[in-house]
């Protein structure tokens, strides 16, 4: 009964996750698969503008993820008070950098854009974009922080609820504005961006109608976001730092990825978007199964009941093994009626077909060591221990490597993928041997009543 009632409770959790960043992803690939009709430039160009999509949805992902790992605690100590107030932090927090981020893309789109490819063609179909893209980054972090908050006390079905929303509003006003159909111009990528730009206001204003006027279990409340519980808010950043300052290294990683791909060349741009794009949907089930497990190790870390964390990490384990595994056949028997949908060169083709059979294989590693790390060992309170793991691996071997054999080899664009790829297999071995040792384990709440400033 018990071993029933923990995957059920895994299953209630990550199941309308996994739908929800489906639908999500889905949203990407059919902005993906409609600006591709446009051809290998304008690919090109939104695939540069998103180098910065992902520093920004990394780091708003640190500041959910660090708000997961502290409000989770907290609400397996039924202290709603501090969860609201921990919520008021990171929005706050979010807000200012999406602001600073917006400023720096709107007013120098060229040397932003500069950093991730030297194609002039390319840069300005991607300027375009980022006039217009930079306007999202505003309503997108305020929609993921009170999506992250919502998942900390286990309400997950709203998010996906949204995000139904949201897929069928872009891709009906990507119909319209790229292509020019129902009376509407024909804007080309600058109708994607304006697409995303509609789309994202409509969901943040969908999240903040149920957030103050809905939900029961936190019952925010305006004022929530002016109070400020100095204990907290240094907890947060104690705490919170090492999680969001990893997924912004991370973020940073992949926009240095994303800078070496863009000098291989426009078709292996073009093939690592797609790729990318199909990962990004494909592996869906192995992030949702982990942003469940963070969730259910932080409340029960937070109840202080040791002997049913350790079953529930040996059981989390074979789930995640299990589900990489499955993940990677699926992407294996796929790739190539997926390429079908693409109006690109044999060489693009060829090289992304490639691409994806590499990434059916490291994708076990990815499911293992990533969900251990962050779902397990970061949830659990090990905070630095991740972030400390991160840098070593991609600052001292996938990057150095990667440009080694990019641009000191010439390696073909294959070769340097898998160098990319590398450390989703070699974290395996530190993974399986922290997440056992269970010194992980740290409460991280304060035994007090929030004062009300």
């Amino acid at each position: 009964m018990k071993d029933k009632a923990f995957y059920r409770r895994l299953f209630l959790l990550a199941f309308p996750i996994v739908l929800q960043n489906i639908i999500t992803f889905s949203i990407n690939l059919a902005d993906n698969v409609m600006v591709g009709s446009l051809g290998e430039l304008s690919i090109s160009g939104v695939y540069l503008c998103n180098q910065i999509q992902i520093i920004l949805q990394m780091f708003v992902s640190g500041i959910g993820a660090a708000l997961i790992v502290l409000g989770a605690q907290y609400f397996g100590k039924k202290d709603i008070h501090s969860v609201k107030n921990i919520v008021s932090i990171a929005l706050r927090f979010a807000v200012v950098c999406s602001i600073l981020l917006w400023g720096a893309v709107f007013l120098f789109p060229n040397q932003i854009l500069g950093l991730f490819s030297d194609d002039p063609a390319v840069i300005t179909e991607s300027i375009k974009y980022a006039k217009v893209i930079c306007f999202t980054y505003l309503f997108f972090c305020i929609s993921s922080v009170f999506n992250a908050s919502l998942r900390c006390v286990g309400t997950v079905k709203i998010g996906l609820y949204i995000s139904i929303v949201s897929f069928c509003m872009n891709v009906s006003l990507n119909w319209m504005l790229i292509y020019g159909n129902l009376g509407m111009p024909a804007l080309g990528v600058q109708g994607a961006a304006i697409a995303t730009l509609i789309t994202r206001i409509v969901e943040c204003s969908i999240f903040l109608i149920y957030i103050f006027f809905i939900d029961k279990k936190m019952e925010f409340h305006f004022k929530d976001l002016l109070e400020t519980n100095m204990t907290l808010l240094k907890d947060f950043f104690r705490y919170g730092f090492p999680v969001i300052l990893g997924d912004i290294l991370w973020g940073l990683n992949l926009a240095v990825q994303g800078a070496i791909v863009g000098r291989l060349g426009a078709a292996s741009i073009a093939a690592v978007s797609i790729v990318n794009t199909v990962f990004s949907v494909v592996s869906v089930g192995v992030y949702g199964i982990a942003n469940a497990s963070s969730v259910i190790i932080g409340n029960t870390v937070g109840e202080g009941d040791i002997t049913k964390i350790k079953r529930y990490t040996k059981k989390l384990q074979i789930v995640f093994l299990c589900g990489g595994i499955c993940t990677g056949l699926f992407l294996f028997l796929i790739k190539d009626y997926i390429l079908l949908l693409y109006h690109v060169s044999e060489e693009t083709h060829n090289t992304a077909r490639i691409l994806m059979t590499i990434l059916s294989v490291t994708v076990i590693g990815t499911a293992y060591q990533m969900s251990s790390l962050t779902g397990i060992v970061r949830a659990g309170g090990a905070t630095h221990f991740v972030l400390i793991n991160d840098i070593i691996f991609i600052w001292g071997v996938v990057i150095p490597l990667s440009l080694v054999m990019a641009f000191g080899v010439g390696a073909p664009t294959w070769v340097v993928f898998l160098c990319l790829k590398c450390d989703q297999v070699l974290k395996c071995a530190v993974a399986v041997v922290k997440v056992n040792r269970f010194d992980w384990i740290k409460k991280l709440t304060k035994e007090f009543k929030p004062s009300i400033n």
